[in-house]
Order: structure tokens, then C-alpha cells, then sequence
């Protein structure tokens, strides 16, 4: 599911040397090598507005500096929190546009940078193109610059501020997701918070199985939460055995999961700025979130 065999994929796809294939191998799991950013007005090109909801740029001290997000939740009320995390392309108005519309569904939503140790938003350029040897290598820095560590102190670090917040029903579990990258660093959420967090998604999550001792996979037994595991077709086709042993490592621990592979879907199908995303697809996963917090976070 997006390993290894994804940066062969990309490495053909891209017309990349063997040797430039070399440096994009980031061998710890994080292996999420996505495609370019779609040009042109679009969804993601503004944040659409959502009726009576409040959202702000706001900044969140964590252990290890100033992190800048974006914080959105109803105009009114005390509702379950979410923590979104976005993709290797970073903080943008894309997700800023997606954490509103799921505030509008009645979540306090906060979307974060989670490079903020490296720089702040925007962490890329405007409709980034993954080929482009610079931008890629950029990119490729700011993920070398995550880790298993970074994923939990941030956790601890985001929870607690939605925690903090009046639009925060603190009675309520938290949800939490990811894409492409941060697939795994939702997983590591719901591990290192494993007593507030109820749900968790992943949409095209890459490096959810490895072959290291900190695979994210293995940690599903520390938590607590049900699941959403929406799976690219295309990831599914390279690396099937990851799907085979998610549903097992869900069933081991007794959760709730729903694990899917979706027709027809190309990795990094979801966010609505990517050059591959699939309208009918994403909103059937989207619909599938929604059922996920509605039973996980009640």
C-alpha cells in the first residue's frame, strides 16, 4: 500500500534516473510520492464557505516550537473535535476548504502544518508538480524531517489544544485522519492519545505496513478507536498483502474497521486540488467519514 514498489511507480511514471530513484526512498514507511497538484480554478483553489461556522489561521505552541494551523468549528455550540492532517504537499487553502465543510457537518476541526519545525505555510508551491526535480527534493526534505517521535509529540501537543477550546465538547472522543503521508501519523494520534481518540481515518495512506519494528500497523493494538481505511486501487495493485494484514491487525485487537479499496482510484485521489482526484469516489469516502465520526465520536 504505496511502500517501496510506489517509488518504482513514480520512478517510470516520472522518466527519473535510477540514481535520482535512489534519493527518493525514505525507508522509514513514510513513502507517499504524490502526483501534482491540479492547475486551473478549482475546489481546492479557495475555501468554499460553510454556513455558521467560524474559522481563523491561528498558531499552537507544541514542545517543539510554534506550530501554524487552521482552526474551524460552528459559530456556536461545544462540538467533538477532529485533527486533520494533510498530505506531503502541506497546509493549503485545499485542506483549509475541507476541514470547513466538515465544521459545517458540526466538528471543531483544526487542519495543522505539520512541518512547522522547518517552515511555515505555505510548504509548497502553488499547484506543485512532484516531478519538478527542486520541488521534489523540497518536499522529500520537509518528510525526511517527520519521524515516529515528532507524529506523537504533536499528537499530545494538538489534542491538547483542542481540549482547551470553548467549540470543544471535551465529553465527546476525538477524531483524527490523514492522507498519502499522514496516513501513518494518524494511526500514531490515535496510539499516543489512545484515550481520547475515538476515529480515525486514512485516505490513500502510505507506509501503513512496513517491515520496521515501528510500523504503524502495530500499533493499532494500543488504541482505542474505530477505523476508516479508504485504499487506493492503484496501491492496492502493488502491494495487496498490506490491505490483508491492516484487516488482520483490526481483527487481533477487536476494532471496528472498515478497510476498502476503491474502483478506479489513483493514489491521492481525495484531496480536491490533486491532479488525480476522483469527485464520485472521494465523496463516497468523504460519506464514509462522516459515518465514522457520527458512530465513533457520539
Amino acid at each position: 500500500m504505496c511502500e517501496h514498489d510506489d517509488f518504482e511507480e513514480f520512478a517510470r511514471r516520472a522518466a527519473v534516473s535510477r540514481r535520482q530513484f535512489g534519493t527518493l526512498a525514505l525507508g522509514t514507511g513514510l513513502a507517499a510520492l504524490l502526483p501534482s497538484l491540479a492547475t486551473g480554478a478549482g475546489a481546492g483553489d479557495a475555501e468554499p464557505a460553510a454556513p455558521n461556522t467560524i474559522g481563523a489561521d491561528i498558531t499552537v505552541n507544541t514542545p517543539d516550537g510554534a506550530a501554524d494551523a487552521y482552526f474551524v468549528h460552528p459559530a456556536s455550540g461545544a462540538h467533538a473535535a477532529v485533527l486533520m492532517w494533510p498530505d506531503i504537499f502541506g497546509l493549503r487553502p485545499a485542506f483549509k476548504g475541507m476541514a470547513t465543510r466538515l465544521a459545517g457537518a458540526g466538528y471543531a476541526v483544526l487542519v495543522v502544518n505539520p512541518f512547522y519545525r522547518s517552515q511555515k505555510a505555505p510548504t509548497a508551491p502553488e499547484h506543485a508538480d512532484f516531478n519538478d526535480p527542486p520541488t521534489r527534493d523540497a518536499l522529500m526534505a520537509l518528510a525526511h524531517s517527520l519521524s515516529p517521535a515528532t507524529a506523537a509529540t504533536d499528537a499530545r501537543a494538538f489534542v491538547d489544544f483542542l481540549d482547551g477550546q470553548a467549540a470543544v465538547d471535551t465529553k465527546r472522543k476525538v477524531g483524527t485522519l490523514g492522507y498519502c503521508m499522514s496516513g501513518p501519523i494518524a494511526i500514531r494520534t490515535a496510539a499516543a492519545r489512545a484515550e481520547r481518540i475515538g476515529a480515525v481515518a486514512t485516505f490513500h495512506g502510505g507506509g501503513l505496513v512496513t517491515k520496521d519494528a515501528d510500523s504503524p500497523h502495530l500499533l493499532i493494538a494500543q488504541t482505542h478507536a474505530r477505523y476508516l481505511v479508504a485504499i487506493a486501487a492503484s496501491d492496492d495493485a502493488r502491494d495487496p498483502d498490506a490491505r490483508r494484514v491492516l484487516r488482520a491487525s483490526f481483527d487481533q485487537a477487536q476494532l471496528r474497521a472498515e478497510v476498502e479499496v476503491y474502483a478506479g482510484t489513483q493514489h491521492g485521489w481525495c484531496p480536491t486540488d490533486s491532479h488525480v482526484y476522483d469527485h464520485d469516489q472521494a465523496e463516497k469516502a468523504w460519506s464514509r467519514l462522516l459515518a465514522l465520526f457520527g458512530e465513533g465520536l457520539a
